[in-house]
């Protein structure tokens, strides 16, 4: 899928056959709903990019400080035996858990975008 990028936050690109539209939805923040739509790809993108300006002019004029998409921060369950398991071969590689993690997620999602995919 692709993304939509305006100040820092991502959007999504759908379509709707019922409606015969473009919509989406801004990525990764959790108290505020920014929806756009568009009947062409730069009206799709026009409505993405008023609606994240208007989301952060309604945060200063409320006072409030605008949510970062997406923080870093994930909270990741597994069982204990994959949890020993990552712990035992992060540490034999010189690893933290979160370095190991990371590296095994940077490498899946770069096998992931390989032309032909699995």
């Amino acid at each position: 899928m692709d993304f939509l990028e305006y100040k820092g936050y991502k959007g999504s690109v759908e379509y709707s056959l019922q409606d015969d539209c473009l919509h989406g939805k801004v990525q990764g923040i959790r108290k505020a709903l920014i929806l756009y739509e568009g009947r062409t790809l730069d009206e799709l993108r026009q409505d993405f990019q008023e609606g994240v300006d208007s989301y952060l002019e309604a945060c200063i004029a409320d006072g409030v400080e605008p949510e970062k998409p997406y923080s870093g921060r994930l909270n990741l369950r597994m069982t204990s035996e994959i949890h020993a398991q990552v712990a035992a071969r992060a540490a034999a590689n010189g690893y933290t858990i979160n370095e190991y993690i990371n590296t095994a997620i940077v490498r899946l999602l770069q096998e992931d975008q390989a032309p032909y995919g699995k």
